[in-house]
């Protein structure tokens, strides 16, 4: 019998499938549908400091300062009284699919500073979400602050939301730090107990015929996978926290690399937009097919087998890996 159980932020999870935020996770219907499909968790989409800070009126207020000199301030942000779902409305949508379903509902928060918006981290916790992701989206554009400054926001925002609550808290971040490795123990010893390898930072494009900047969105595909893998590799075993793989997760080929790298959890999301919640029947019977032919009993048995600590070659994740694939690209005649 194939066991494919795994934990993750101390939760039992009937497997590593977690359906990772998106409009998906808005509604009850669909996530009753994730667990029905075999989803082992749930994060829902997330709760954003612009929206809690805009309910108390500060943001308006701020972006209502200058209007008649900057009017692109008003222009650009999207209308946060309607993006998503207000706070006290997403802590009540917590709730439900806390009643709704018998998996782990997994709240988001989506901020870059401490502040009074961190209140409702707490307020997610009570209203029974089984852990907290806490997703920090920063552009580092200010010439003027240095990496370690911008470390340390980091550091201080992660201590804040731990402190805030009792449920574990994993951290999901980007990968442009000069040294990802020592930052992401350094994020471990603020109290993070789990690391989600990598957001993905959305890069606008320009209207050249409108002279405008505008917003795009292109879902991931399996060649983000790469990156994330790489690091899970290295850092299993190296940090006392669960890690977890999001970005370019689309098929059971992509679940066992990252249960190999070291994963604890596969997180999806575009591959369910794209081919429907009924995908993960699809990713778990696969799993199991692929398990059983390669006379694997359980997640636990391949976790951390392709680490880099487990590896004969350690180098190939590292200088290694240059050098092979440069010397192993031939230019046809």
């Amino acid at each position: 019998m194939i066991d494919l159980r795994t934990t993750y932020l101390g939760l039992d999870l009937r497997s590593p499938l977690v359906v990772s935020p998106s409009p998906l996770c808005q509604d009850v219907g669909r996530i009753r549908q994730m667990e029905d499909a075999g989803a082992a968790a749930v994060v829902l989409h997330s709760l954003f400091e612009e929206q809690i800070t805009l309910e108390s009126f500060l943001l308006d207020r701020d972006l209502s300062d200058g209007t008649e000199s900057f009017p692109e301030a008003l222009t650009y942000l999207p209308d946060l009284h309607e993006y998503n779902m207000g706070p006290d409305a997403y802590v009540e949508h917590v709730r439900r699919a806390k009643a709704a379903v018998d998996i782990p509902i997994i709240g988001s928060l989506n901020g870059v500073s401490s502040g009074g918006w961190l209140r409702y981290a707490k307020a997610i916790e009570q209203a029974g979400a089984d852990a907290i992701e806490l997703n920090i989206y920063f552009v580092a554009s200010d010439p003027d602050r240095t990496g370690g400054a911008i470390e340390d926001q980091y550091a201080a925002l992660v201590r804040d939301v731990v402190a805030s609550v009792r449920i574990p808290v994993a951290v999901k971040v980007g990968y442009h730090f000069s040294a990802f490795g020592h930052f992401a123990r350094r994020l471990v010893a603020e109290g993070a107990h789990g690391l989600v390898l990598f957001n993905r930072f959305y890069q606008p494009d320009l209207d050249i015929e409108e002279l405008d900047v505008v917003p795009t969105l292109t879902l991931s595909g399996p060649y983000l996978l790469l990156l994330r893998l790489n690091w899970v590799a290295i850092l299993y075993g190296k940090v006392d926290a669960d890690l977890a793989v999001t970005g370019g997760v689309h098929g059971a080929t992509d679940v066992l690399k990252a249960m190999m790298a070291g994963a604890s959890v596969a997180m999806m999301t575009s591959a369910l937009l794209q081919k429907g919640i009924g995908h993960l029947r699809t990713v778990e019977a696969e799993l199991r097919e692929w398990m059983e032919s390669h006379e694997y009993e359980s997640i636990h048995q391949m976790r951390g087998s392709l680490s880099q600590r487990a590896v004969a070659n350690p180098s190939a994740y590292e200088r290694g890996n240059y050098l092979r694939v440069l010397s192993s690209y031939a230019l046809k005649a």
